[in-house]
């Protein structure tokens, strides 16, 4: 695969979904430039690849799942001919079975690029309705195939904070609350450092409680070890994962993984103790992240997932207000959008969907 500062299309991560039982292909794709751009060259190609992640439902069908994919990204009015084009393609490497095709796309939401949909505070007021959405999207397919899924599954909210700038810059344009709340922990004496494998059970009884806190889903702990074990593979060497944990008098008190891939440092999970939070250990540990992401020579830190707008109602509100301190910008992609290639199917498996919300990283 070619390398990537997407961590959901990298080679680390299609290890990674292997290890867990999952099967993945790697497909390989060449693209006109005339199809990626309106004064692109018909006779110059692009060549790129993608990482589909094959999510069965039964024993026999599945969905071909491309988590944060493609990467690459046609002019907007192109974007949906590109899809349909590459759908229909992949039918020929897809088990007969496939009855749907899932992109979770980290292309720029259409309506992020519209002033109409930001209120006057100058924060974003979502999407439009799903058949509006389809309406504008599918505008210039042939099919007319594209269904917007009703759930994301990853982020399609996040923050971005540039680390072009040095440390002392970076700081500075964090909120005064931030930058205080860094302080703090550093002169209440927290102390952050990089584990191993051998401190991961520090990981989950940090992660348990949080999950049980906060009403979320609870990965097993064999989930960590995977990530941990992947990034030792050969053909894994441009990922790094880092387990970061914050400790006060050698007690944890909170913990994160920290990855990098290519340019990009991503923040992948957090966890905290609800004791001693007046120590701000979290805010030590995203100082400790971007410090070594600037270190790797990463150019951005992917927050990884927020509410869309300062909503209170939002569950991902709080998340919301911690991420945003930090400076960065906020960026909506257009998450999960289906080409069925079984209509009877897809009907059914969208009826079950309906019954469950949210978003799990996969």
């Amino acid at each position: 695969m070619f390398s990537t500062p997407v961590l959901q299309q990298s080679t680390f991560w299609s290890t990674v979904k292997s290890k867990m039982g999952d099967a993945t292909l790697a497909v390989d794709f060449t693209v006109s430039q005339s199809d990626l751009s309106s004064d692109g060259q018909a006779l110059q190609h692009v060549e790129s690849d993608i990482l589909v992640v094959l999510q069965y439902v039964d024993n026999k069908h599945c969905i071909a799942y491309v988590p944060y994919g493609p990467e690459i990204e046609p002019e907007e009015d192109l974007q949906a001919l590109f899809l349909e084009e590459l759908s229909e393609n992949l039918c020929s490497v897809l088990p007969d079975t496939c009855f749907a095709i899932r992109f979770d796309l980290n292309w720029e939401s259409h309506w992020a690029k519209d002033d109409n949909w930001y209120d006057n505070d100058g924060f974003w007021k979502g999407t439009p309705e799903i058949a509006s959405q389809e309406m504008r999207f599918n505008f210039n397919t042939n099919n007319w195939n594209l269904k917007k899924s009703l759930h994301n599954i990853l982020p399609s909210n996040t923050i971005y904070v540039d680390l072009k700038p040095e440390l002392p810059s970076i700081l500075q344009h964090m909120k005064p609350k931030t930058r205080y709340n860094i302080r703090v922990s550093q002169r209440k004496g927290v102390y952050v450092s990089v584990a191993g494998i051998e401190q991961l059970d520090v990981w989950y009884d940090l992660y348990k409680e949080t999950c049980v806190r906060n009403g979320i889903f609870l990965h097993d702990i064999a989930y960590f070890r995977t990530l941990f074990t992947a990034q030792f593979k050969k053909n894994t060497a441009e990922t790094q994962l880092f387990l970061l944990i914050a400790e006060y008098e050698q007690t944890p008190l909170a913990a994160m993984f920290l990855v990098v891939s290519s340019h990009r440092a991503s923040y992948l999970y957090g966890a905290s103790s609800s004791r001693s939070r007046h120590l701000m250990a979290t805010y030590a540990l995203q100082w400790k992240a971007i410090e070594i992401a600037k270190n790797k020579n990463c150019t951005e830190y992917d927050m990884f997932g927020v509410s869309p707008n300062p909503n209170p109602d939002h569950p991902m509100y709080g998340l919301y207000k911690f991420k945003s301190g930090f400076g960065g910008e906020m960026f909506h992609t257009m998450g999960c959008w289906d080409y069925p290639l079984n209509d009877s199917m897809y009907t059914c498996f969208k009826a079950v969907e309906m019954q469950s919300q949210g978003y799990h990283v996969s």
